[in-house]
């Protein structure tokens, strides 16, 4: 099957910036498109604003000028609703209202054809219930584009309960040929992004609560440890905390408040004190024009240890017995026990496992790195029994290595272990659920979020029972449900990797799923 012909009709309800934004990428791909919104004048003046921004691309040589010319020339603006009648594909892109969306799909659903492909572009509501009341649901399909619709390339095909399967296939190799790159998913929750990137957020804020670490500083090390482009309270100051939180709360409603979505009662106090984020010009940070960003909390010089003893596989962090021996530090090797460093003293350095430094006698942690021989930043935690000397070591280790240190509270799991651990299990859970495949969680997560590795990426990377046992460990330290790991995590660790773990389950990889719409490809 293929989209639909570049010479059908495109007809994009609502002229907001999303609506704008989606006519211009069915423009370019050579529709002729309708823009239609309810307000008057709107419709004109997002047709103008989709106009001026294909003249600046032409402008700056990024589009060809008689190409330009013929794409402002096929955008037309509309009042009434019976002007859309000759679309074969409308796009709904109007306020998050249930209520709002089935009223103008069900009078879309009179004046359109009967082969006319009806799409919504909700990021929170259940495609299903807006699709309740229509005479033929078959043909109703979400199309979530991210915003900026023409710079984004990811978006989430959804299917309803009703979905035809061929409804879903024509709408995803539209967004295909538009030059998108489009992910099936069965309708729940947050879809993919907004259900799998929650602890993204929830896990720092968490560490900020338990006063372990400032957002300077947990944002850091996300950047410069995890490989994240931004760190979780620059992007939420980003996005605007109103928008971030009621996204989080429409999910932890929606999962029946499940404590693996439980909101921050910090964030909350942000939204309720006006304190935004950049649109505020105040959020995590202050953004007034002399207003500093603040910097990391960074540990000062210490000297580093002459020779180590690795006692076991270091697993995920093994890379550090070639690069502490290429800093001149000595490294002995012993095959059984550990994981660990053995530091000169009686001091242990360990990699995050979900426990903490108090439970043992001198140890310090240290935190998950998406890669150690790139990463220009770790994190080091200790409790107040750990001696002096080991911290000392274990910080000055790490600085000999190149690496700026951070040291935070004692907090089990850390910050990028433990929120990379959670990714991995929610999209585990996803995926034995049917909501999606791992490929296509992977694919959203690097293209809808810029993550560096998707959550099955990271799983084959770390190994097969690391995300289990590190939330198995937090789990027993912090109990109440938000990290005990699903039995969907617990199956990949008997499998080799998150194909193995769902072979000959039809439905792990969507191929039952809501009207089949998310078989796939």
């Amino acid at each position: 099957m293929t989209g639909i012909e570049r010479s059908s009709t495109v007809a994009v309800v609502g002229a907001g910036t999303m609506g704008q934004g989606i006519a211009q990428v069915a423009l370019l791909a050579g529709h002729r498109v309708v823009l239609y919104d309810a307000a008057a004048g709107r419709a004109h003046d997002g047709r103008g604003e989709v106009a001026a921004r294909v003249e600046r691309l032409a402008a700056k040589g990024r589009l060809d000028r008689a190409e330009a010319d013929a794409a402002i020339g096929r955008i037309t603006a509309v009042g009434d609703l019976a002007e859309l009648s000759g679309a074969a594909l409308v796009v709904e892109a109007i306020v998050e209202d249930a209520a709002v969306k089935r009223e103008v799909f069900a009078a879309l659903e009179a004046v359109v054809a009967p082969d006319c492909l009806l799409a919504t572009n909700t990021s929170s509501l259940s495609v299903t219930e807006i699709a309740a009341g229509l005479k033929h649901p078959g043909r109703f399909v979400g199309l979530h584009f991210f915003n900026p619709a023409p710079l984004l390339p990811l978006v989430e095909v959804v299917s309803g309960d009703a979905t035809a399967p061929e409804s879903a296939q024509l709408a995803f190799e539209t967004a295909a040929q538009w030059g998108k790159t489009p992910v099936r998913c069965a309708d729940t929750p947050g879809f993919i992004v907004n259900r799998i990137a929650r602890p993204f957020y929830a896990e720092a804020f968490a560490v900020y609560e338990e006063r372990a670490a400032d957002p300077a500083t947990i944002d850091a090390v996300f950047r410069e440890s995890g490989g994240f482009k931004m760190g979780p309270f620059e992007l939420t100051d980003l996005i605007g905390q109103d928008v971030n939180e009621a996204v989080t709360r429409s999910v932890w409603e929606s999962f029946f408040r499940s404590p693996k979505f439980l909101p921050s009662l910090a964030q909350r106090r942000l939204v309720q004190s006006g304190r935004l984020g950049r649109k505020a010009g105040r959020g995590w940070f202050a953004y007034e024009p002399a207003a500093d960003a603040p910097a990391p909390h960074t540990a000062g010089p210490e000297a580093a240890p002459a020779e180590v003893t690795v006692v076991g596989d270091l697993g995920p962090a093994a890379d550090l017995v070639d690069l502490m021996e290429e800093a001149g530090i000595s490294v002995a090797q012993t095959p059984s026990g550990g994981p660990y460093i053995q530091l000169p003293g009686e001091g242990q350095l360990v990699l995050a496992d979900g426990k903490t430094s108090v439970e043992f006698t001198d140890v310090v942690y240290f935190d998950l790195a998406l890669d150690y021989r790139g990463a220009t930043r770790i994190a080091l935690s200790a409790s107040e029994d750990t001696s002096p000397q080991t911290l000392a070591e274990a910080v000055g280790l790490f600085q000999k290595l190149g690496k700026k240190v951070s040291v935070i509270g004692d907090v089990p799991g850390m910050i990028v272990a433990r929120t990379v651990a959670l990714l991995i299990d929610l999209a585990a859970d996803a995926v034995a659920k049917g909501t999606a495949t791992f490929e296509d969680i992977d694919t959203a997560m690097r293209l809808g979020v810029n993550y560096p590795l998707g959550p099955g990426e990271w799983h084959a990377k770390l190994g097969q029972d690391w995300a289990y046992d590190l939330l198995h460990h937090l789990d027993e330290r912090c109990p109440g449900g938000r990290y005990a790991p699903s039995l969907a995590l617990f199956r990949l660790g008997y499998a080799a990797g998150p194909d193995d773990a769902y072979e000959g389950d039809e439905n792990a990889y969507g191929g039952g799923g809501a009207g089949g719409g998310v078989s796939a490809p």
